[in-house]
């Protein structure tokens, strides 16, 4: 008769425990795992930047704005999130005719925020359905404003701002019409048109528009030649203008100047005649006071012949001059004048 040896071996005690451990830890970390999708489940976070809503079955059970820590069904209860914040709406470039029929490209940009979350969700759901409205929206009354105001609305901010080259034309004294058209509103002006308009159509969305604001407008390459020959008009425009007052200035100046000019040759003449007169009557008088002696008469006389003579002989001249002439006695006296005196007997 054989005896069986049930004494356990220290090798195959240890393999057990080592399977038996392996079993628990398995069956721990299912537990675990299934206790953290029931919690999971169970509960929820809400963050102080956010509005959340409960579904059951796709209707709505109650809505949730405290942050913190919150509790639903699990499976059957959804969580939509929604947030409190200011959102950004950037629209697509458009481009659109103005009052004036010029083409530019408008590209805008707004700021709105969910004001409704009960009400967003039942028209929009998301935030993208949101934007796309937003689009639509904003786009039609931009396209609509700008088509109702012409281009220099739309650019200028400053309602009822004068063009610095009137301001110019007024300190020169000048008053010439301006080639700008008058600021009626003014860019920020019709920026408040397009928001109020906006904010009202959307408002059944459960959506507030904060503010709508254009980012950037510049023109349609097709156009900008004409804006560009427009502007080169005007400045031509206003050249003429000062090239206009230049000429009549210079023609003022230049009558003026032959004015003046005349008048002064005038009286310059006067006073010269006056002059010339005065010097005639006293050069006369001086003659007349030089000549009235006897010896000045001789003289007078003497020179007058001498001149004669000068006139009428040549060199190597002969003529026979009576001796009762004024010429001869006039030569006879000369001739006793230079000669020398006769010695004494």
């Amino acid at each position: 008769m054989s005896v069986i040896d049930v004494t356990p071996r220290p090798a195959a005690v240890s393999s057990v425990v080592r399977f038996l451990q392996s079993r628990v830890m398995s069956i721990l970390g299912i537990l675990f795992i299934l206790t953290a999708l029931k919690w999971g489940a169970l509960l929820f976070v809400v963050h102080q930047y956010e509005t959340v809503i409960i579904t059951r079955f796709g209707k709505i059970v109650r809505t949730v704005t405290n942050p913190g820590l919150k509790i639903k069904l699990p499976i059957i209860d959804n969580v939509h999130r929604f947030d409190k914040r200011i959102l950004a709406w950037d629209g697509p470039p458009t481009e659109c005719p103005t009052k004036d029929k010029l083409y530019i490209i408008v590209d805008c940009f707004a700021r709105w925020r969910i004001s409704d979350p009960f009400l967003y969700y039942n028209r929009l759901n998301d935030e993208r359905s949101a934007l796309s409205r937003l689009d639509d929206i904003l786009g039609s009354e931009t396209r609509t404003a700008v088509a109702a105001h012409d281009l220099v609305e739309i650019i200028r901010v400053t309602k009822g701002r004068k063009p610095l080259r009137d301001e110019e034309l007024e300190k020169s004294g000048t008053v010439l019409p301006s080639t700008i058209p008058e600021i009626e509103l003014g860019r920020g002006e019709i920026e408040k048109q397009i928001t109020e308009r906006t904010r009202q159509k959307i408002s059944d969305f459960g959506i507030e528009l904060l503010d709508e604001r254009f980012k950037r407008s510049k023109y349609n390459p097709a156009v900008a030649e004409k804006i560009i020959e427009r502007m080169s008009s005007e400045r031509h425009q206003i050249a003429a203008r000062f090239r206009s007052e230049g000429r009549g200035e210079a023609a003022n100046i230049s009558g003026q100047k032959e004015s003046d000019v005349a008048s002064i040759s005038s009286t310059a003449t006067k006073n010269a005649l006056e002059t010339e007169g005065k010097a005639d009557a006293e050069a006369a008088s001086i003659y007349a006071a030089a000549f009235s002696p006897p010896d000045a008469q001789e003289l007078y006389t003497f020179l007058r012949s001498l001149d004669v003579m000068r006139a009428a002989f040549q060199k190597d001249t002969t003529a026979v001059i009576s001796t009762n002439s004024d010429l001869g006695r006039m030569l006879k006296s000369m001739a006793e004048a230079v000669a020398p005196p006769k010695a004494a007997h």
